[in-house]
């Protein structure tokens, strides 16, 4: 499924443009200062995002307050109004151990790769694989010397 949505050029494609990826991941960054959650990894495709996170709310508050102020600022900045921004669904999926985190943090930041979009993790702009200092780590999670 992936592999389709990452290569599809179907439906829309807001988050090519740079200034929306961007608004993204500031958004995303803005909700792990307010303590929402502990930012693991991410990718900001074209038509979707991957973000592992270990929340401090309920994951249905997070994804309702991350595409709420998303959807109203990518459509202010493209100039439209009332119109879909995200799919109506969103999946999350509970980390059972370090291996299973391990193996989603390697597919989310592999994502571009598999699109053909880059050759490397770390060449897609949008991405947690991107060199960046204090970037969070496993050893953030909560299971972690249990």
């Amino acid at each position: 499924m992936d592999r389709l949505l990452g290569t599809t050029r179907i439906g829309p494609l807001h988050l090519e443009r740079r200034e929306l990826a961007e608004m993204v991941v500031e958004a995303m960054g803005f909700l792990e200062r307010h303590q929402r959650y502990v930012f693991h990894n991410y990718i900001v495709m074209a038509n979707h995002v991957h973000l592992l996170i270990t929340p401090n709310v309920e994951v249905s508050k997070i994804t309702q307050s991350l595409k709420r102020f998303t959807a109203r600022r990518g459509n202010e900045m493209l100039g439209v109004s009332n119109q879909a921004f995200w799919q109506d669904e969103s999946y999350d999926r509970w980390v059972r151990d370090e291996v299973e985190f391990e193996r989603i943090a390697r597919y989310i930041e592999n994502n571009p790769v598999s699109a053909g979009l880059c050759t490397t993790p770390e060449d897609f702009p949008w991405s947690s694989a991107r060199p960046i200092e204090n970037r969070p780590q496993a050893k953030n999670l909560p299971h972690k010397g249990m």
